[in-house]
């Protein structure tokens, strides 16, 4: 264990390297960065974090939404957490108006200017781009409507 707590004070360099692989679209050394920060401090959700921000990123968002709720469940106070569940949220068709919430939440709640940045951002592309109507659910709803229904005669 001894190994260990010499490289404990590079947990924070570990961690952001992580999240730079995981931007560089390198998921094998950010999923890797994100287990050696793991090991020097296990108590630190951002790891758990890091892990679901691979996730998102890879439109996995049930199982990115799994990690960021586990990482708000060990500290519900992590607006980053938060603003990711939120995103992730957010893309998934039936659950926008939950992201929105979620994102609305960290806003109203977090002083950090970076994730009130993210969390912005967020509902800026969910006004423009997710929550524009006809949303996908119900473009695909007419769509079935219209073969679903009886043709006129001519």
């Amino acid at each position: 264990m001894g190994t260990l707590q010499t490289y404990k004070e590079d947990f924070w360099l570990l961690l952001e390297s992580g999240f730079i692989a995981a931007n560089a679209s390198n998921e094998d050394a950010a999923l890797k960065l994100f287990k050696a920060s793991a090991l020097l401090r296990p108590e630190n959700v951002m790891t758990k974090v890091g892990v679901g921000y691979v996730h998102l990123l890879k439109l996995e968002l049930q199982k990115a939404c799994q990690l960021f709720e586990e990482a708000l469940k060990q500290d519900s106070s992590s607006d980053v957490a938060k603003s990711l569940l939120g995103l992730a949220h957010a893309l998934t068709v039936k659950e926008v108006d939950q992201g929105k919430r979620l994102l609305q939440e960290t806003i109203k709640n977090s002083k950090d200017p970076s994730v009130l940045k993210m969390a912005n951002t967020g509902l800026d592309f969910i006004d423009k781009f997710i929550a524009k109507s006809p949303t996908p659910v119900q473009g695909e709803m007419k769509t079935k409507s219209k073969k679903n229904s009886p043709k006129k005669a001519p």
